[in-house]
């Protein structure tokens, strides 16, 4: 059974410093052990994989991504990412995959940027943060990127910015990644659909983070709120189920309420490396399959629905 991570980072030492040149003051998070291109990092990384038996990871550099009010210094950093990823990708294709990094907000250099990555450089799809420079997800400013999006049927990733909601009580208090970062997937996604985004561009295919957040628990809540109270322009519940999760959660029951709410074919491995690593990173596979799911549904999150969303040739091509 193959097994495909499909939330994994990848931090190489140049891009972090070109963000930090260009004024960013986030990257200290990312410069952890194994996370990037320092001497026998990607060794350690393909030796962890090997012992959870995952064959490839689909990297993004989330959230430290190329969003910059300077176009000049977006489109930099997103070539620079794209280039880095693309050059650890073709020395080990049948290892790695990867998410595109886009100059955002600015939807044109964007939508080149993703053209590039996409066509030239072989990537599965695209990364982008639950806000974008303080913006929602729902801005009619990020509209063009997503009919791009749209049109190529391509795959967007959505993880969490780090920003803690914009909530000091969260961020203030030590709780960015505890629970700021579900609470930000969940408020991500709910923009998408009060917008009706995900309805208006259907061939966008969206993957979430941690499981949609709070989303599995609150689904009926949110769904009453379009029933009764006519506060989403569709049913949410019908939305959401045709988005992909992954399960960097790690908490079985979280995992058996998110596969009852939406269905055993919405969901992806995910792993969260390298802030998990070692033992954990193995728990990341090991938790799904002791979760007490059928071993069909087992199966499906741990590669064929990665194949379903990426397209067969993209994953079962890159197997060992």
């Amino acid at each position: 059974m193959m097994r495909i991570d499909t939330h994994a980072h990848y931090y190489p030492a140049a891009y972090l410093d070109l963000l930090t040149r260009f004024g960013s003051h986030d990257t200290d998070i990312a410069r952890v052990p194994c996370a990037g291109d320092a001497d026998g990092d990607v060794e350690t990384r393909l030796r962890m994989m090997d012992e959870a038996g995952v064959d490839v990871q689909i990297l993004s550099a989330s959230p430290q991504l190329p969003h910059f009010e300077d176009r000049s210094h977006a489109v930099e950093a997103a070539r620079t990412a794209n280039d880095l990823y693309a050059d650890l990708v073709r020395r080990h294709p049948d290892r790695f995959a990867a998410y595109a990094a886009t100059p955002l907000p600015h939807a044109d250099a964007a939508i080149a940027e993703l053209g590039r990555a996409l066509d030239d450089l072989g990537f599965v799809g695209a990364a982008i943060t639950t806000t974008v420079l303080g913006r929602s997800l729902a801005d009619p400013a990020l509209e063009p990127f997503y009919a791009e999006l749209d049109r190529r049927g391509a795959v967007l990733h959505i993880h969490p910015t780090g920003g803690g909601a914009a909530s000091p009580l969260i961020t203030d208090h030590g709780l960015t990644w505890v629970i700021g970062a579900p609470i930000e997937d969940t408020i991500a996604v709910l923009h998408l659909l009060r917008a009706g985004i995900t309805a208006k561009y259907p061939g966008m295919k969206v993957h979430v983070a941690h499981l949609g957040g709070h989303l599995p628990f609150l689904m009926q809540r949110v769904e009453d709120n379009y029933r009764v109270w006519n506060a989403f322009p569709d049913s949410p519940a019908r939305a959401a189920g045709r988005m992909w999760f992954d399960t960097a959660n790690f908490h079985a029951p979280a995992l058996r309420c998110a596969v009852d709410t939406f269905g055993p074919h919405n969901f992806l491995l995910g792993s969260d490396y390298p802030y998990f690593q070692d033992d954990l990173y193995t728990r990341a596979v090991t938790y799904v399959e002791n979760a007490g799911l059928p071993p069909d549904t087992v199966r499906a999150v741990m590669a064929d629905n990665a194949a379903d969303l990426f397209g067969p040739d993209a994953i079962t091509g890159r197997a060992r």
